[in-house]
């Protein structure tokens, strides 16, 4: 049987997944058996990953499109490494190797490459977390700031203000409240605490 595995960093309403899902399905997989996941690619228990790996049996195949898409970490792509040659499976990095241990042997050239593409992965990881922080740093010190802006009572919908005193008198209940501004609870929560306080 052949397994596909895909991962993007952060989830579908950033990432589209579905470009790798097409790839693997021209690589021999099938729909139901393609595990995909939105997870940092160095993090150790990612539960898709997890669960291909328990499925794989003996002359099984796994495809994915680049070695970065499985693992982040070098000493994690060795553990998987070591669980193919164990388990003697293929694993078929579109475009780049093939590593085929059915007959529970690797050739130490093809482990020294796909070592070293892991290594690769890991440092593009490392250069991406370092030019982050340090945009962070060049925006902090240029006055920015930074995540959530905080909400005042200039930021509260007129509507909002608008029924405040009739929820406040007892003539709506919050949900009727919630209803009639077009909300729901928890936003509304946040409005009610800011009107409080003011």
């Amino acid at each position: 049987m052949t397994y596909g595995y895909c991962r993007c960093s952060t989830n579908e309403t950033k990432q589209d997944i579905n470009r790798q899902k097409r790839e693997l399905i021209t690589m021999g997989a099938t729909a139901d058996t393609i595990y995909m996941e939105y997870e940092s690619g160095t993090k150790q228990n990612r539960p898709e990953l997890l669960k291909m790996l328990a499925a794989i049996k003996e002359g099984d195949t796994i495809v994915t499109t680049e070695i970065s898409r499985i693992t982040r970490s070098t000493k994690q792509l060795c553990d998987i490494i070591e669980l193919i040659q164990q388990r003697r499976v293929c694993l078929i990095i579109k475009n780049s190797v093939t590593i085929d241990c059915s007959k529970g042997e690797i050739d130490p050239m093809t482990k020294a490459f796909l070592q070293m593409a892991g290594v690769f992965a890991e440092l593009e990881r490392g250069m991406i977390c370092d030019r982050v922080k340090s945009g962070l740093a060049n925006a902090r010190a240029k006055g920015k700031q930074l995540g959530r802006p905080t909400l005042t009572i200039e930021g509260v919908p007129a509507k909002v203000k608008t029924n405040f005193d009739r929820y406040r008198n007892g003539e709506l209940s919050k949900t009727e409240y919630a209803k009639i501004c077009d909300i729901s609870r928890p936003t509304l929560d946040k409005y009610i605490a800011i009107m409080t306080d003011k």
